[in-house]
C-alpha cells in the first residue's frame, strides 16, 4: 500500500473534504488521496483557490499540508457552489472580477473551463464557423452552428469539428503521446489549444495498446536528439551517466541531449525539448 493511502473503513467509501462527494468522475477529478485523516482528490487539490502546493511532494498529500487543506475548507464554509447550490464551493474563477465559486465535479455541468496548465485563457481564439450539416468527427452527430463550450474546432484546420465530450474521450483514450487533431493531424498548436480549453490529456501510453505494439515508447529515450551531435561514438553512443550523459526532456522524456551537443552547462540537470518549451506545458 502506497505511503500516501490509507485504508478506508470497510463499507463506507469517504468523501472528498474538498467536492464532498464520495464517487466522481476520476478522469475529471483525479484518484482520491487518503493521509493523515484528510481525503482529497488530487485535481480538486490543485484547483482549489488560495490552496498553495510545498515544493516537496513527499510532504502531505502531494505537497499539499494537512492544515493548509482544512483551512481551505473552512474558507469556503459559507460558499456556495453556483452550480449545484450547496456550500463548500472551494474553487473560484480566475476572473478577478468574478465572485462565483463551484465544486469540480459541478464543473461541467456548469460549463466551467477548467484548465489543467496554466495561465488561464480559457476561450478558443480561432476564428470559424461550422457549415450548416456538420458532424462531430468523432460521434457523427451533429455540431451546434457555432463555436460554444460544447462545440469546438481544430485550430490549425479549422474544419475538424467535435464535441467537448467526444475530444474529451478521444484524449483520454490518446493520451499526450498519441493525441492530434483527427483531420489534418496537427499536433503542437491542436495539443495546445485542448489544454487551453480545459481538456485533461493524461501524459501515458494510449489506452488501446497491446502488449507489444507500443513497447519501445515505454523504454528509456537513448539517442542524442540535437541538431548538431557532438558525441564522439555518434548519436546512437549517448550515455546514461559520465560527462556525455543524456538528459532527457523534463516535460515529454522522448528526446534527450548530452550536455555539450546543446551547450549546457555540467551544473544543469534538467532541460527541455524546443517542442515542449514552445507549447509552454505544464502538466499535472
Amino acid at each position: 500500500m502506497s505511503d500516501r493511502e490509507e485504508e478506508a473503513p470497510r463499507g463506507r467509501e469517504p468523501a472528498c473534504l474538498l467536492c464532498q462527494q464520495s464517487e466522481a468522475d476520476p478522469d475529471i477529478c483525479g484518484e482520491k488521496l487518503q493521509k493523515h485523516g484528510i481525503c482529497a482528490h488530487v485535481f480538486c487539490l490543485y484547483f482549489a483557490s488560495l490552496l498553495d502546493q510545498q515544493e516537496n511532494e513527499r510532504v502531505g498529500l502531494q505537497g499539499f499540508l494537512p492544515r493548509d487543506i482544512l483551512h481551505a475548507v473552512n474558507r469556503a464554509a459559507q460558499t456556495s457552489c453556483c452550480i449545484c447550490g450547496k456550500s463548500g464551493a472551494t474553487i473560484s474563477c480566475c476572473d478577478t472580477e468574478c465572485d462565483l465559486s463551484f465544486h469540480l465535479p459541478c464543473a461541467k455541468q456548469g460549463r466551467c473551463v477548467t484548465q489543467f496548465i496554466t495561465p488561464y485563457s480559457p476561450e478558443q481564439t480561432v476564428e470559424a464557423t461550422p457549415e450548416p450539416g456538420t458532424e462531430c468527427l468523432i460521434c457523427l452527430e451533429p455540431v451546434e452552428h457555432r463555436m460554444t463550450f460544447n462545440t469546438m474546432v481544430c485550430p490549425a484546420c479549422k474544419t475538424a469539428w467535435f464535441h467537448r465530450d467526444c475530444i474529451q474521450g478521444q484524449a483520454l483514450s490518446s493520451g499526450f503521446l498519441t493525441l492530434r487533431c483527427p483531420t489534418c493531424r496537427n499536433r503542437q498548436a491542436f495539443l495546445m489549444d485542448m489544454f487551453t480549453m480545459g481538456i485533461r490529456i493524461p501524459f501515458r501510453l494510449p489506452s488501446w495498446e497491446s502488449t507489444t505494439a507500443f513497447d519501445e515508447l515505454g523504454e528509456r529515450h537513448r539517442h542524442c536528439d540535437a541538431s548538431e551531435c557532438l558525441c564522439p561514438g555518434g548519436r546512437q553512443e549517448a550515455e546514461e551517466e559520465g560527462s556525455w550523459e543524456l538528459l532527457l526532456c523534463s516535460s515529454c522524456a522522448a528526446e534527450g541531449t548530452p550536455r555539450h551537443c546543446s551547450g549546457l552547462r555540467d551544473s544543469t540537470t534538467c532541460w527541455d525539448s524546443d517542442g515542449c518549451v514552445g507549447l509552454g506545458i505544464g502538466l499535472f
